[in-house]
């Protein structure tokens, strides 16, 4: 999954995020970085690359995903973390940032609290979260697909849950339970470009947890088919465009 995920999701769909996100972080010239739910460090490469003076720790909870970051960004150093329970000390860090993560935290709460404990008294927390699928045309053609194919019993993980927190009000509410303000929110909307449809089905069955409910009900390869021929109706063969949106949130402690 790291390599699939990495090959074909991360420059269409994760990097035009990345720049935005690490160019919000960057401002606030931090010194200690801390990065949450790292993935593949799609993020993490340009914190690197914009902090050359600063130590950044990339962290994630599948050990995978940090050994595949480990080798692709050097520059950071990566420890296997689960996001709840975070194995630094109080106040270690400037600056807490978490791209499209926060949404997998199975209690939100606890996890804001987690960053806020890390974080210095003036230190910044950092994140986005998905809108509304429906303002993400790529993954609208990949849900539309694979609801033709399976009418009684559609995968739901891209519904569920990287867009199952589209809600700003309620982000800020957790914040504020966890002992942060928000400082900043806005809705930014990006366009992710891709060079085939083709890519991006192998990426979204192939490198997403969209693979374990696909293989539970049919043919992976069969399925990823279905999905280009629905992608290519909706946005052309490639290469192609779409509109992503996505809440971005600034907070510091209470």
């Amino acid at each position: 999954m790291p390599e699939a995920y990495e090959r074909w999701l991360a420059p269409t769909v994760f990097h035009p995020f990345a720049v935005d996100l690490a160019r919000r972080a960057l401002s606030h010239a931090p010194k200690r970085v801390l990065e949450l739910a790292a993935g593949t460090g799609v993020l993490t490469r340009e914190l690197v690359a914009g902090l050359p003076q600063a130590d950044v720790t990339a962290t994630d909870l599948n050990p995978a995903m940090v050994d595949f970051g480990r080798q692709a960004t050097p520059g950071a150093t990566w420890r296997q973390a689960d996001a709840l329970d975070l194995p630094f000390q109080a106040g270690e860090f400037d600056l807490v940032a978490c791209q499209f993560g926060v949404m997998f935290f199975p209690d939100k709460p606890a996890g804001f609290s987690e960053a806020r404990r890390v974080l210095t008294a003036e230190g910044t927390f950092i994140f986005n979260m998905w809108a509304a699928i429906d303002s993400h045309e790529f993954e609208v053609a990949v849900v539309a697909a694979l609801e033709q194919m399976f009418t009684n019993d559609p995968p739901t993980f891209l519904a569920s849950v990287p867009h199952g927190y589209a809600n700003s009000d309620l982000a800020i509410a957790d914040l504020a339970r966890a002992g942060l303000r928000c400082v900043d929110a806005q809705t930014v909307t990006l366009e992710g470009r891709a060079e085939s449809v083709a890519d991006l089905a192998a990426g979204y069955c192939t490198g997403t947890p969209l693979r374990a409910e696909i293989e539970a009900r049919w043919d992976l390869e069969a399925t990823a088919a279905v999905v280009v021929k629905e992608m290519e109706r909706r946005l052309g063969g490639g290469p192609v465009t779409a509109k992503m949106a996505a809440y971005i949130i600034e907070a510091k402690p209470s």
